[in-house]
């Protein structure tokens, strides 16, 4: 692949009449309304060939009859995809004759696919792609397709090349993809499914852009230590299999493009219609235990030569987070006015809190208070631990049975936030009284590996922790909605606020229940709107 300011280019050797019309339906499946293909090469190479095989997979027909447009020019096929125009310029001498056929009109907002493009003069724009065939002397059958993209399709085909490669090395060329719904996820998901019926997830998720700022302008993503890429998800991926726990296995990968071709789990999850089924949560405590009673590193592998470092979930990470509820439920769903001198409260109480249970021990108190001291070493902390990323899988012993994924912003932190995202499920009700007998296996499986396990403390920041993740929540949820257009968020706002609410009871979280009590009283009502 080669790339340059204005254009990017693509070889491939097509074998025979199938990987040929195989190249056109993986361009097909990519195609978008708008976008231009334009053919051209040696007679004989498989133009006629691949624009056939393009439309009928853009319509999903492979019976389809697509003639050759070489007499009427233009021929449009429609379908819930779009429009696609299949365009033969053969006949075209000039380009002005495209303006009585109506070219504008009949190409606007469809893909279109051009023979003979060079008739067509400056009419089909910048943005596009070139596909030239030419066949290979002395070798039957066989041809170079060579890609080009121009304008907004340099990076496209960049990525699409780097796409076609990872599923082609992974042996996932003949699979179907379908796109998988993503939560909040700003990644991409699609499940590959090969003929005999294997499935393989592929993520999309390309690198941040860099950002260039101040400590004080820096972006929430870096606050909050959310994940720059997949070496992430990765390092973490092969340092939880190394422990015996159910993470998937990578089947193949593309760091600099974002692109992972993982196990498939499967669907079958830890609720049901009744809500947690109580014997698989409570495997996935025992996965907690393991991962909190194992010594873990703070660096692990990626490849050979790279390494990511899992960064402290500390008091400025914390903090960021809680601060969403000021920033966005209290202005959109809260309706009240909180003065500086009420948000200054609100950031020591949250401070002096979390101080307690900081990934960074130099976050931690020291001026020598009773039961202040930090009681814990840090661990990995996965941080969406909770039911849409565990999976049940039955033929597996013990807690492998839980699939773990979405686990690419872990960080070094207090093993008390997990438990407190599992067991205060923001998507699911968890009745009281299992998060309490769960909450206590927690402890006495601890208690049996370590006598020394401080239950008291683990209880004092398990509170602390969810009470963060609560009031995290009702700020986030309520910016999916306004921000991102995705209001269903919002109906987990009064589970949230139950939450909440059980977490306030502890003695740890007086001072923070008054300040709810004063500024947001719907929230210390278990009313949030």
């Amino acid at each position: 692949m080669s790339v340059s300011a204005g254009s990017a280019s693509w070889a491939l050797r097509l074998s025979d009449q199938t990987t040929t019309e195989h190249l056109a339906a993986v361009l097909a499946r990519e195609a978008r309304p708008g976008d231009v293909i334009t053919l051209s090469g040696d007679l004989g190479a498989g133009k006629t060939t691949f624009a056939r095989a393009f439309v009928r997979a853009f319509v999903g027909d492979a019976a389809l009859d697509v003639p050759s447009p070489t007499f009427t020019l233009m021929q449009s096929y429609e379908c819930p995809r779009g429009t696609v125009v299949h365009a033969d310029l053969y006949r075209i001498h000039d380009a002005v004759e495209l303006e009585e056929l109506g070219w504008d009109e009949a190409v606007d907002n469809a893909v279109v696919l051009v023979e003979w493009p060079e008739r067509a003069g400056d009419s089909l724009g910048e943005s596009r792609i070139d596909i030239n065939l030419r066949l290979v002397p002395g070798f039957d059958g066989e041809r170079i397709a060579v890609l080009s993209g121009h304008g907004a399709h340099v990076r496209r085909l960049a990525d699409l090349k780097a796409l076609r490669t990872v599923i082609d090395r992974a042996g996932w060329g003949s699979a179907e993809r379908a796109p998988i719904y993503g939560d909040a996820s700003s990644r991409l998901y699609e499940r590959l499914t090969r003929p005999g019926g294997e499935t393989a997830i592929l993520m999309i998720a390309p690198a941040r852009p860099k950002v260039q700022a101040s400590r004080s302008e820096k972006p929430y993503h870096i606050v909050a230590r959310l994940s720059d890429s997949v070496h992430a998800f990765v390092a973490v991926d092969r340092g939880l299999r190394a422990l015996g726990l159910s993470a998937p296995v990578i089947y193949g990968q593309d760091l600099d493009a974002g692109l992972l071709l993982v196990e498939d789990l499967g669907g079958e999850g830890v609720v049901d219609a009744h809500g947690p089924i109580p014997d698989r949560y409570a495997e996935a405590v025992q996965v907690l235990v393991k991962l909190h009673t194992s010594p873990v590193p703070g660096t692990l592998p990626v490849v050979e030569g790279v390494e990511h470092t899992l960064l402290p979930y500390d008091v400025e990470a914390l903090s960021i987070e809680v601060g969403l509820l000021l920033e966005w439920y209290l202005p959109h769903r809260a309706g009240r006015f909180v003065p500086n001198s009420g948000r200054a409260d609100f950031a020591r109480i949250w401070d002096g809190l979390l101080s307690q249970v900081s990934g960074d021990p130099d976050d931690h108190p020291r001026n020598g208070a009773p039961g202040e001291q930090p009681s814990f070493s840090p661990t990995w902390v996965l941080r969406d631990f909770h039911s849409p990323n565990l999976i049940w899988l039955k033929d597996r012993a013990g807690p492998a049975r839980i699939g773990l994924i979405d686990f690419q912003d872990a960080v070094m932190g207090h093993p008390a936030y997990d438990l407190a995202s599992l067991l205060q499920d923001a998507r699911v009700s968890v009745p009281a009284e299992l998060e309490l007998r769960l909450l206590a296996l927690y402890a006495r499986e601890r208690r049996a590996r370590d006598p020394a396990f401080d239950v008291e403390a683990f209880t004092r920041a398990y509170a602390i922790l969810g009470a963060q993740r609560a009031t995290k929540l009702f700020g986030l949820f309520v910016r999916l909605d306004r921000r991102d257009g995705k209001p269903a968020y919002l109906a987990h706002l009064p589970r949230i606020g139950a939450y909440l609410l059980r977490n306030l009871e502890h003695p740890a979280l007086h001072e923070l229940r008054a300040w709810y009590e004063t500024h947001i009283p719907q929230l210390a009502a278990g009313t949030p709107g």
